[in-house]
């Protein structure tokens, strides 16, 4: 597959980021020259590096090696230097969705949208059509476990992407397949209104190509109204979930689920046959994305005996629900959920896990806009775990907000201990004095409290001696 002529010699900007990275690494294997930039030393640049890639740390405006385009996301500010450089000197400058559309021209495209679980059910969709020998292409905003990579090229024909609605850069997609798991407001810093948020999975059903699919989960209501609408457009619509919306020719009909192994199996009917879909990762949310891999699979062709085997090899993703280590009996886990919703599937999932023992959660709120939202709604899903520390809010893109602090959710947290620590650098010692031997501790959020599952095993193992 050849590269497109405007990515030919490529300079990324933020080139460790989970998606700017995929796009690298695809590039790279289809030849072309790449070059790069970000603020800090990541460990994607190591694989990176070895395929070629001319990375340096510091943005300037003279890493503009004459590229003949620079790629960005929408996190970089139009005063990133070079940025600015590119634009004085007229150089092509294209949005990571775009220069991801550009490397899908030639395939049958996938793309898995939603509020939550997109990650995952494109993790699962592709793992699943690796083993049914199909070799996808593949750009996930994680780390497959099998793989440790977040995106691949390709022999088979087929791409399979996860897709953005957090600024719209979806819209850049024209899929054959589309899965949307649900439509849940979100990102309201960038679309402004819950209406406009919504909007813009209706357009993203549009996208799909004539005679192409769209897969909804009909137990969602924002996902089953979007499959209204896209029928009433003449799109194709097929359902899965317990709803009796879910039993038309096509539909996935979910019979049951029962947690089993540390995983799961949920068991469903579709085209008259009951079929059960074993799971490895915990929670009916994995399952109902396992689910929606299977419909993805068939409609590209692959069949749903293959698909179900591969689906019960699936071995998760980084930072879902991702096993850190183990000291003084206290298990340790970290996860990428960020929003209620994903928070209480996730609790709800893990309780299981945490059998006898108690769970242990740290959360770090992540983005002001999102913690002033729904401070309410954070503090009521965390308050299933036993104890909970509230870090403070990392920012990310935004800038701090007066007022707003993880504090909002740690003062409406009712049915948990809770304790809520700005400083973060004691955070770890926090942890490591609320947990008992059995407890199952889990680090969760979006930011770099990703860094606190090793601090806290450290603190452990200095505690009872095993330094």
């Amino acid at each position: 597959m050849s590269v497109p002529a405007q990515l030919e010699r490529a300079h990324l900007i933020g080139i460790g980021g989970a998606g700017m990275s995929g796009i690298a690494r695809i590039l790279l294997a289809r030849g072309a020259r790449v070059s790069g930039s970000d603020a800090k030393d990541s460990r994607a640049f190591l694989s990176l590096r070895a395929q070629g890639a001319r990375i340096v740390i510091g943005q300037r405006a003279e890493n503009l090696d004459d590229p003949s385009a620079v790629v960005v996301s929408t996190a970089i500010k139009e005063t990133n230097p070079e940025l600015a450089a590119a634009r004085e000197r007229g150089i092509p400058v294209l949005h990571r969705a775009q220069a991801l559309a550009a490397l899908m021209v030639g395939h049958r495209i996938a793309c898995i949208a939603g509020t939550h679980g997109k990650t995952s059910t494109t993790s699962m969709l592709t793992v699943a059509l690796q083993h049914c020998r199909l070799d996808p292409s593949f750009a996930i905003g994680g780390d497959l476990n099998e793989s440790g990579a977040n995106a691949h090229h390709g022999e088979g024909g087929i791409f399979v992407a996860e897709a953005d609605e957090s600024d719209g850069s979806f819209l850049n997609y024209s899929p054959s397949v589309a899965v949307v798991t649900n439509v849940e407001p979100d990102h309201l810093d960038h679309h402004g209104t819950v209406e406009a948020y919504v909007a813009v999975f209706d357009s993203f059903a549009r996208r799909v190509v004539p005679g192409g699919l769209l897969i909804v989960c009909a137990d969602d209501e924002g996902a089953a109204a979007l499959g209204k609408r896209a029928e009433a457009d003449g799109v194709r619509v097929v359902r899965y979930g317990r709803s009796a919306a879910a039993a038309a020719e096509g539909d996935a009909r979910v019979l049951g689920y029962s947690p089993a192994d540390g995983g799961g199996v949920v068991r469903i009917s579709l085209a008259g046959e009951e079929i059960s879909v074993r799971v490895a990762v915990p929670g009916e949310h994995m399952a109902f994305d396992a689910v929606a891999a299977l419909l993805a699979g068939i409609e590209l062709g692959a069949p749903a005996e293959g698909l179900v085997e591969g689906l019960a090899a699936f071995g998760g993703v980084r930072r879902r629900f991702e096993f850190k280590g183990r000291s003084a009996d206290v298990r340790v886990y970290d996860d990428y959920a960020h929003h209620p919703t994903e928070v209480a599937a996730q609790l709800r999932a893990v309780r299981h896990a945490a059998g006898r023992g108690r769970m242990i959660v740290v959360f770090q709120p992540h983005l002001y806009s999102r913690t002033k939202t729904f401070a309410a709604e954070f503090a009521d899903a965390l308050g299933l775990a036993d104890e909970v520390v509230v870090l403070d809010v990392y920012g990310a893109r935004e800038e701090p907000e007066p007022g707003v602090t993880g504090a909002l959710i740690a003062e409406k947290i009712k049915s948990a201990g809770v304790h809520y620590e700005p400083a973060f650098d004691r955070a770890a010692m926090l942890a490591a004095d609320l947990v008992k031997p059995g407890d199952l501790l889990l680090t969760m959020g979006a930011g770099d409290v990703t860094q606190l599952g090793p601090e806290i095993i450290a603190e452990l193992d200095r505690r009872s001696g095993r330094e």
